[in-house]
């Protein structure tokens, strides 16, 4: 099985952040407990959401994190490389997060590049340095490895499916964690929440070879008209991940007119996945240069929205 050990580094006490050798639990790695974990904004391009700004964060992604550890700070777009570059070297991970724009021209799409390029060459210098993308995140992953767009239409809406495991799933490191019970419950019951009408397709997947060779399929599902669609995935060398459905809708999500699955299952594999993620952003060495920087870069300094009436999240942050 793979394993990403960090070389062994003392982490400089900036912004109040600590670290400490992570001696008990069995790993020559430093453990970086304050992970902070950035997420690019998303461009409204519903109507209804345009009056209150021009980008957004549902809060759940927020809350995602949240709970298991970590800090959010909102990425804008339109920054320069160099306000990036520095943006980067002091987060700890990176999530792309699910909406609906342009994979290879919208402004979002040329900033996801931007930090796609920044953690690559990271993780290729032995700087761990995690990406997690979900729904249009996971799309947008396999645009950056593929370097062209080579979705189809995969539409599976508003509906809660168990996955298709693979002969990779158990074996790897998302779900490496699982109790057994769990990991059984997986492929039997509803547990996931799919919103999305593209996707890529298992064929066109195993066929590209700069996909296969970054990642490896730990699940599959079936689309509406019968196509198999890649639903999990993970890298094969370094810590990016990417899942079709919405891990985050189960312990965030309420609106009745949704299939947000809320189950006991469902939001223990919404628990661990984000367990799972965060502790990979506790490998980062990734510092703030001092903590009135780090304040200001933080979530906290925005007041979320109540969109509950007017759309399917609870809260968004608007930009």
């Amino acid at each position: 099985m793979e394993r990403f050990l960090l070389p062994l580094v003392v982490l400089t006490l900036l912004s109040g952040s600590t670290a400490r050798p992570a001696a008990e639990l069995g790993a020559a790695q430093t453990v970086n407990e304050r992970p902070i974990i950035g997420i690019i904004t998303m461009e409204v391009s519903d109507d209804v959401m345009r009056p209150y700004g021009r980008t957004y964060i549902p809060s759940s992604y927020v809350k995602y994190v949240e709970a298991a550890g970590a800090r959010a700070a909102p990425i804008r777009l339109n920054r320069t490389q160099q306000e990036y570059e520095k943006i980067f070297m002091q987060i700890n991970g990176l999530l792309f997060i699910g909406g609906a724009v342009d994979l290879e021209k919208s402004d979002y799409a040329i900033t996801a590049r931007i930090f796609y390029k920044l953690a690559l060459e990271a993780n290729s210098r032995g700087d761990y340095f995690p990406v997690w993308g979900t729904c249009m995140g996971l799309q947008i992953l396999t645009v950056l490895v593929a370097g062209e767009n080579l979705l189809s239409k995969t539409t599976r809406e508003n509906i809660s499916l168990p996955l298709n495991l693979t002969a990779d799933a158990s074996s790897s490191r998302m779900f490496q964690s699982f109790p057994p019970h769990l990991f059984t419950a997986l492929s039997r019951e509803p547990l996931t929440g799919n919103f999305h009408h593209y996707g890529i397709t298992e064929e066109v997947f195993r066929g590209n070879s700069r996909l296969n060779d970054f990642f490896s399929i730990l699940s599959t599902n079936v689309a509406d008209d019968g196509s198999v669609f890649v639903s999990t995935m993970e890298g094969r060398q370094s810590p990016f991940y990417g899942v079709q459905w919405h891990p985050e809708v189960s312990r965030f999500q309420w609106s009745s007119a949704h299939n947000y699955p809320h189950t006991h299952h469902a939001v223990q594999l919404s628990t661990l996945l984000a367990d799972f993620f965060i502790n990979e952003g506790r490998r980062s060495a990734h510092v703030f240069s001092s903590p009135e920087e780090e304040a200001q870069s933080l979530i906290y300094t925005h007041t979320p929205t109540y969109t509950a009436n007017f759309t399917g999240y609870q809260q968004v942050y608007f930009f």
